[in-house]
């Protein structure tokens, strides 16, 4: 099979810690080459292309002249939220396939047309959420869809960090994101419970977004990545959102990045069905009433304990969700996250923060 020629536009943070190691997973197993590197700092592309690219790896510092290249297949799109819609439309245009980070985009509008033009250009457009792809997830998927739990009518989806506010790159930056702690981690705990649910359409939504701590005068922050400089932190620190489905079902969505808790978690889910409920707290916890008497029954997802062994060479999220996109880019096979399933977590996302600007609920068409 002729490898997959690769461009990665954005070398920073995310592509680094995920997209560019994954790729490399699937570059030693004969897969894919990546051959081309943009990031408007040259230096950053220069090193990734130097670690990660083949000897005649190319750099940019313009993502539309790493486009021109007829050779290249697919583009992986790492740059923050502002610019990943227009740089995956761009991409598609160009006859490239897309695997985007996630969030899908700054604004529900653009997520729809991120949508439309891929249909228009049958170019494959998927976004980056990698924690459908972990093994609590993927066993919590199948409970729901052997209907374990029933019709599931409340869920919750957590992301809260007690301190743990990003300082580096332009996490704090409005502009170029969007939001925080909701646009940042809260779309993942909202991904993973819609999945879940198979739910996708959304009747109102009620939110609201604290900017409490992130702006605080005081440099005691016990932030786990270092004080940050409230003159530069433009975003929420916290948001939350009630959320109202068609068919009845509500789902509370919770993110911190700073909050004064101990109940913390990030990219998880609770589910409550008719027959049954499940968390995500310490692997997967499904409680119900069995002859007629409440149950717990968890879920580990270790190695069982076994001396010396910490389990097999499970593939870890990023290379599952890099491989799912590789197969549907060259073997025609279904993708895990669909665009129009990403769209629907931006239009809920933005309608928070919307609710928590005007004070009012938003209701949807």
């Amino acid at each position: 099979m002729e490898k997959v020629k690769v461009g990665i536009i954005g070398c920073g943070g995310i592509a680094n810690g995920k997209h560019l190691p994954a790729l490399k997973n699937l570059s030693e197993k004969g897969r894919v080459e990546l051959v081309a590197f943009c990031d408007i700092i040259e230096e950053r592309a220069q090193k990734a292309a130097k670690e990660y690219g083949t000897p005649d790896a190319k750099v940019y510092t313009d993502y539309k002249e790493l486009l021109k290249d007829p050779s290249i297949v697919t583009v992986h799109v790492c740059t923050p939220n502002r610019s990943h819609s227009f740089i995956s439309i761009d991409a598609m245009r160009a006859g490239k396939h897309v695997l985007c980070e996630k969030p899908m985009a700054k604004t529900f509008a653009e997520a729809q047309e991120m949508v439309k033009v891929s249909k228009e250009t049958g170019k494959i457009l998927t976004i980056g959420y990698q924690n459908r792809h972990r093994p609590d997830s993927h066993f919590l998927k199948a409970t729901c869809e052997d209907g374990e739990l029933g019709e599931i009518y409340f869920a919750k989806a957590h992301a809260i960090r007690r301190r743990a506010v990003p300082t580096w790159g332009v996490f704090m930056n409005e502009y170029e994101q969007g939001g925080g702690p909701l646009i940042d981690i809260g779309t993942h705990a909202l991904d993973l419970t819609l999945w879940m649910m198979d739910n996708y359409e959304p009747r109102m939504v009620v939110g609201k977004a604290y900017k409490e701590l992130g702006r605080s005068a005081t440099t005691d922050f016990g932030n786990a990545f270092g004080n940050w400089n409230p003159e530069e932190y433009t975003v929420e620190d916290s948001a939350f959102g009630f959320i109202q489905m068609k068919n009845g079902a509500t789902i509370i969505l919770e993110s911190s990045w700073a909050l004064n808790t101990l109940d913390v978690g990030e990219a998880q889910t609770t589910l409550c069905g008719t027959k049954a409920g499940a968390d995500m707290k310490d692997g997967v916890r499904i409680n119900g009433v069995r002859h007629n008497q409440q149950y717990t029954a968890q879920t580990t997802f270790g190695a069982g304990g076994v001396a010396f062994f910490e389990g097999g060479e499970a593939q870890t999220p990023e290379v599952v969700e890099a491989n799912i996109f590789y197969d549907a880019v060259t073997k025609g096979t279904e993708l895990c996250v669909k665009p129009e399933q990403a769209m629907v977590v931006s239009q809920i996302l933005e309608a928070i923060y919307k609710s928590s600007e005007t004070g009012q609920p938003v209701f949807f068409d």
